[in-house]
């Protein structure tokens, strides 16, 4: 989503965030960056927080349609006492029953310095984040990769952005390609053309795995099921691989 906040919204004060999203049940996530300690990651993340909240609503709107808001705050420095804790999560409670008020604020701190040097392996995907965010290399992060997609595709995408500025271009522009065959497919669906859902799949396919795509081009070709589509458009942008691809397609058929 959009990461400005308009000052009407956040008590007169201009804002930016580093990420904000929406999930699919309509709560909305800011994500936060900080690497040096300011010394006021409270109150500003209560600031952000309340601002989001806050602009939900436009005037005469009902309490009702306000969604939950959570801040996650990725820190480069350790905020809070003790060397073994590294995520703190944060609700409204009452202070002796540890009753919720509502579920609406959710606040994380994540400090990446008190992972540094992990002497273990990571025991879940919120480690293997957090090792990420901490830059750790060799057999390591390699292993991580192999286990987790979202990561092996984020050290694509680096090693892609490292390399001379020709070949950067290039996977900018096909980028570019990949989200206005997304653009194309929402007018796909709406019309019911199953056609426009497989050109938008094929052209993606050859763009992403060039010629080793194209026996899995033919089986998308074949497929004039709408609905079987949609499934493999909502998937195969997260495809690393066309061994993955390939098995989006087939799991979709099923």
């Amino acid at each position: 989503m959009d990461c400005e906040l308009d000052p009407k919204y956040i008590l007169d004060k201009a804002a930016r965030l580093d990420i904000l999203a929406r999930t699919a049940s309509g709560a909305l996530v800011n994500v936060e960056v900080q690497i040096a300690n300011k010394y006021n990651i409270d109150k500003r993340t209560i600031f952000y927080w309340a601002g989001l909240y806050y602009g939900q609503l436009t005037s005469g709107q009902n309490f009702i349609h306000l969604r939950k808001t959570i801040t996650i705050n990725i820190l480069g420095f350790n905020w809070f006492g003790g060397r073994g804790k590294y995520h703190h999560t944060f609700h409204i409670r009452e202070d002796e029953t540890g009753e919720l008020l509502n579920d609406d604020m959710e606040i994380h701190f994540l400090e990446l310095g008190k992972l540094d040097g992990l002497k273990r392996k990571p025991k879940d995907a919120l480690e293997e984040w957090m090792l990420y965010f901490n830059n750790i290399q060799g057999e390591i992060m390699e292993e991580i990769a192999m286990g987790n997609p979202g990561i092996r595709k984020a050290l694509t995408i680096e090693q892609i952005f490292f390399k001379n500025q020709q070949e950067r271009r290039l996977y900018e522009l096909r980028e570019k390609a990949a989200r206005d065959e997304i653009s194309m497919v929402s007018g796909a669906r709406a019309e019911g053309k199953a056609e426009m859902a497989q050109d938008a799949i094929c052209k993606y396919l050859g763009a992403r795995f060039a010629s080793a795509s194209n026996s899995l081009q033919v089986e998308v070709k074949q497929i004039d099921n709408i609905v079987i589509l949609d499934r493999i458009i909502n998937k195969i942008y997260t495809a690393n691989s066309i061994e993955e691809a390939t098995s989006i397609v087939q799991k979709a058929k099923e």
